[in-house]
């Protein structure tokens, strides 16, 4: 069995998380403590208790969600787990690629709480509200989503953000633009194009302005090569060096996330498990749409850490 860790990105966020583990392990709790003390206030209250509208802002769920991704890794090393030994590579879905890397020791947990904030509010600064948009483009081929995203681009910026798989693809950029690339995308028979509500047109051009804002934090940080080699989001393939990692961080920001073609190089290569490591099931879900052949669990909460110890152990 070879294994490998993922980590969860934004709307994966769900009020509550990361409770049942702070209640249950010390381990978990003082990963929400430093976190906590690294932003200077109590992010894990609202973690825990909401207001849901609160968590979901963009510079408290990036920081959030990693902050309960890597109180299951404490836990599960408090319990014997050996990263280097068990696991043979990370990945992070967007922000979860940041949770990927304090896991692997590439960033201390604090610096990683810290860039996130960053991110989060360089990603909300970069364009303000109502100028950009994100959709859904559901049941359309790759080569499809990037004509239909070339034919609106005339109108404005339009990309894909994240070719999540299953069928499912995230395209962003202006408004006008992707309102044209989704009218197109259903002219071409996707089963559906859904405009997001989200708040940003995150791996977009237009996200220039963060891409800088993170260089400058990447740059200022202390960075390790991680213990096992990453499999970054805009080249679907294994990294391990860490200024190599910061530079394609920042261009993350502005690029596709390939997870597809993650899970498609994890196929590949060897892996056959798959474990989703936080808040929610989503990438367990496309781990299955993906590849078939590979099993995806996810550990989020203490019966799914005594399950993942007794495999893991075993």
């Amino acid at each position: 069995m070879t294994i490998a860790f993922t980590f969860p990105g934004q709307g994966s966020q769900a009020v509550g998380m990361g409770k049942d583990l702070a209640e249950n392990f010390a381990e978990a709790r003082a990963v929400f403590d430093e976190v906590d003390e690294a932003l200077g206030e109590k992010l894990s209250d609202v973690m825990f208790n909401g207001p849901e509208d609160t968590l979901t802002l963009t510079a408290n769920a990036q920081p959030a969600l990693m902050a309960v991704s890597i109180a299951v890794v404490r836990v599960l090393e408090a319990k014997g787990l050996n990263l280097k030994s068990k696991v043979a590579y990370v990945a992070g879905h967007s922000l979860g690629e940041y949770s990927a890397l304090c896991a692997a020791g590439s960033f201390s947990l604090a610096d990683t709480a810290r860039l996130l904030r960053t991110r989060g509010n360089a990603m909300q600064a970069a364009v303000p509200v109502g100028v950009g948009a994100m959709a859904a483009i559901i049941g359309l081929e790759h080569a499809d989503v990037v004509a239909v995203c070339e034919a609106a681009a005339a109108g404005g910026a339009c990309q894909i953000a994240n070719d999540n798989g299953g069928g499912q693809i995230v395209i962003s950029g202006e408004k006008a633009a992707v309102e044209k690339a989704a009218g197109l995308a259903t002219d071409k028979g996707a089963k559906r194009a859904i405009l997001l509500p989200v708040s940003a047109p995150f791996h977009s051009s237009l996200m220039a302005p963060a891409a800088e804002a993170m260089r400058e934090a990447l740059a200022g940080v202390k960075k390790a090569d991680p213990v096992v080699p990453l499999i970054a989001n805009v080249r679907a393939a294994p990294v391990t060096n860490a200024e190599e990692i910061a530079a394609l961080l920042v261009e993350q920001v502005t690029g596709q996330v390939r997870w597809r073609e993650t899970v498609e190089w994890f196929a590949g290569n060897g892996v056959t498990t798959l474990y989703e490591l936080g808040s929610g099931k989503v990438l367990t879900g496309l781990a299955r749409r993906i590849d078939k052949t590979i099993n995806g669990i996810s550990v989020g909460g203490p019966a799914d850490i005594d399950a993942a110890v007794a495999a893991l152990m075993a």
